[in-house]
């Protein structure tokens, strides 16, 4: 029997990557020392994975920023706005694609199906993919010369790549892969003309809903990479969800199928049993969860495992790896000293499921029934978490009532314009404002004690003081008190709530150099007390504007969270939504009457086949009301999305009922505009009309060019002027600046309505 995993970690178990990353940003470092640095972490996370005993190890899943930016430069997919290029694509020009520059923005960046991982998007249009750089093949050289490992090159498959590029219309879908298609040859002929054994190529879009078309076109596509390089072991690797096609994906010409039997639903598994597996192919069984951080049930993964091996006729064909990409999973638990003990033994992150997997092998492969501590370990640890209350095992049965506001939108809108009087296309932010690095070191010291609360407050309301002031100078018509007491708009929240325990260094990366450290729900979940109150109440009490009250919202809770496992998901979501409920409460008792519930992760958490989706959305919305729906008709509730495919659920968008939703589209340049084309959007919104996640300030005339592609399918007297996301990665400079021409672009705009009316 073989161990593998999928592909590991790049932030580094103390966040080197990102430290590098930003050092080169920030032109601290060369381009030589940066080149230096990440080859030094590269081979540590592979010697990590060679020292636990990994037999088949993934080469080619680092990146210098995302794998799917990678797979686009390695084809020459450089949009004519960065210059022509022809041969390697220069570094800068890479992290231009990834992050704008001054001159040029960034491609667009959206979540990586349904996880908080966001990907650089490829575009297409008017381009002509060739092979500018075999980066798989210099990877596998390095591990090899290096650590004498026999990587597994790891690619994003071309079925995949394309159904997450954009700009090309679908009828060209197959034209589009057959021009793919001998670059991917191209590709593997080299790695095997070097001797490389396994291909690792990922295929998780065939995991979603795959039409018979391009069923037909995916195995044309792998029977010309079988052709053009038959002596290479290709392993087609799914996850995330069961393959539905499953007949036809096993019997497509690779030499083996990585399947996730973690997130399938049993589906996978009840075709393995029931349709069989080709015996001459190997299965991936993807056994221990690569998404979540607990420990997996050693008798229930082995009896899997046992009942796989009943179909896999060659046991040497059965390989044992995690469900998905480590990529999900914080680094290692070992550095976090300050957990309940008995929680932490629950824990398993990247290092400690690479031993999960490698412990599956040994029982598996054990002939006696001798020595079997690990199982007597981890049974007893399952008998102490139930013993604590902590696990519940509760099945997914309980029905929920629809919850509502007593009056409709439309009701509840001539009331609120009566009471806030504000002006057509009012101005807004999304709700945080810069984290300096004095910011952080105040959480700091008040969190090592070396800091009074009294003394904190009132630094943190001297900052709230200087930005409620800037807003008003950059003449923003609803404000924020800028969010500077919160580290992440989810663990702010599970800090103050009941049910939630929290890590040091636990962080995963969201997108480029940006990582969280996701809360554990591993209770139930309840309100304490008053959460936001206090700041949002002090930044009201400075100005006659309107300061929105900012909370995250129940569905995001739960999706940046790693949640228990013992619950249904959406069980878990309504339990904070009664705690976000009482939170809605507390405000508007202290006179906070415009309050933004944020649910960024809504879309993200959208099941991958069309099939799951209401059943999904239904709850995702009825959490999102339960915490939202007891408020009084001239109580303007607001939210918030970004990066996320909106066309997909914009019924569901609608049914939040909202009275303001803002949603990202600076970085699609307008491509959600399409969506209000062919949809009625009846409810206030904001399209963000400039990308945070770039550090280049826009001009008001690239701002007011959004203003107009919005007004020509949105109502003048429904629509807000925002940026697309919160401003706390950004510079206090790069933030005003920023503003003042979002503002300016508004009034022109504004000009320009009462002209026409």
């Amino acid at each position: 029997m073989t161990t593998s995993t999928l592909g590991y970690p790049r932030i580094g178990e103390q966040r080197e990557w990102k430290k590098a990353l930003e050092a080169y940003w920030a032109k601290q470092t060369t381009e030589d020392e940066l080149h230096k640095e990440m080859k030094d972490i590269r081979l540590n996370h592979l010697k990590k994975q060679q020292a636990s005993g990994i037999d088949v190890i993934p080469v080619g899943d680092f990146t210098y920023y995302d794998h799917m930016l990678d797979m686009a430069v390695m084809f020459g997919l450089i949009p004519e706005r960065y210059g022509k290029i022809s041969g390697q694509v220069p570094l800068d020009t890479y992290f231009s694609m990834a992050r704008g520059s001054q001159d040029v923005p960034a491609c667009e960046m959206t979540k990586w199906y349904n996880t908080n991982y966001h990907y650089i998007v490829p575009e297409l249009e008017g381009l002509t993919p060739s092979l500018t750089d075999n980066r798989p093949l210099a990877l596998y050289k390095e591990a090899k010369k290096e650590l004498g490992i026999e990587g597994k090159p790891v690619l994003v498959g071309p079925y995949s790549f394309l159904k997450l590029a954009k700009h090309y219309e679908t009828a060209q879908f197959g034209d589009w892969l057959q021009q793919l298609t001998p670059l991917y040859s191209q590709v593997l002929k080299e790695l095997a003309d070097v001797g490389v054994l396994w291909v690792q190529i990922d295929e998780p879009s065939l995991t979603g809903d795959v039409s018979e078309e391009e069923l037909a076109l995916i195995q044309q596509a792998y029977e010309t990479l079988r052709s053009d390089v038959p002596q290479l072991n290709i392993l087609l690797q799914t996850y995330f969800d069961a393959v539905d096609a499953y007949e036809t994906i096993v019997e497509l010409p690779v030499a083996g199928i990585g399947l996730d039997f973690v997130h399938d639903g049993g589906k996978n598994l009840h075709a393995v049993e029931t349709k069989g597996f080709p015996g001459d192919k190997v299965l991936a069984a993807g056994v221990i969860d690569g998404r979540n951080i607990w420990k997996a049930k050693v008798i229930d993964k082995l009896t899997l495992l046992q009942q796989l091996e009943r179909s896999v006729a060659d046991h040497s064909k059965l390989w044992v790896q995690p469900s998905a990409s480590l990529l999900h999973t914080p680094v290692t638990v070992k550095n976090e000293t300050e957990l309940d003990p008995t929680l932490k033994r629950a824990l398993s992150f990247a290092d400690e499921k690479l031993l999960e997997v490698v412990t599956l092998k040994k029982l598996l492969e054990s002939k006696e029934d001798g020595d079997r501590t690990a199982i007597q370990e981890n049974e007893q640890l399952f008998k102490d978490l139930e013993a604590t209350g902590w696990r519940k095992e509760q099945p997914d049965t309980a029905p929920f009532e629809e919850v509502k506001r007593p009056l409709s939108y439309e009701e509840r809108r001539q009331k609120q314009l009566e009471k806030w009087d504000l002006p057509i296309l009012p101005t807004t932010t999304i709700g945080s404002f810069p984290q300096t690095k004095e910011v952080r070191r105040l959480r700091a010291q008040l969190k090592k004690g070396n800091l009074s609360q009294e003394a904190y407050t009132e630094q943190i309301e001297a900052h709230i003081r200087t930005w409620i002031q800037h807003q008003e100078d950059i003449g923003l018509d609803v404000l924020v008190h800028g969010e500077f007491e919160r580290n992440d708009m989810v663990e702010f929240f599970g800090e103050r709530l009941d049910g939630f325990a929290f890590t040091k260094h636990a962080w995963v990366q969201s997108y480029g150099s940006r990582g969280v450290k996701p809360p554990i729900i591993y209770g139930d979940v309840a309100f304490k007390s008053p959460m936001t109150v206090e700041e949002t109440v002090y930044a009201q009490s400075l100005t006659k504007l309107p300061v929105k009250g900012m909370l995250t919202g129940p569905v995001t809770i739960l999706n940046w969270s790693f949640e228990r496992d013992d619950l249904p998901k959406r069980q878990v979501a309504f339990q904070i939504a009664e705690a976000i409920r009482a939170e809605v409460a507390a405000l508007e008792e202290a006179g906070i009457e415009m309050i933004q519930i944020d649910e960024p992760a809504l879309r993200e958490g959208l099941p991958l086949k069309r099939d799951d989706w209401q059943s999904y959305l239904d709850w995702a919305v009825h959490a999102f009301r339960l915490s939202s729906s007891y408020v009084k008709d001239t109580t303007q509730v607001h939210t918030h999305m970004c990066y996320s495919e909106f066309q997909d659920i914009i019924d569901a968008i609608s049914a939040l009922d909202a009275d303001v939703i803002s949603i990202e589209t600076s970085r699609s340049q307008g491509d959600i505009l399409s969506t209000f084309e062919d949809n009625v959007y009846d409810k206030g919104i904001g399209l963000g009309v400039y990308d945070i996640h770039s550090p280049r300030v826009p001009a008001k005339e690239e701002m007011l060019h959004v203003i107009h592609r919005a007004l020509s399918v949105l109502p003048a007297d429904l629509f807000w002027v925002n940026p697309d996301c919160g401003l706390k990665t950004r510079s206090e400079e790069e933030t005003i600046a920023a503003l003042k021409e979002m503002v300016s672009a508004a009034v022109v705009a504004r000009e320009e309505v009462s002209s026409k009316s």
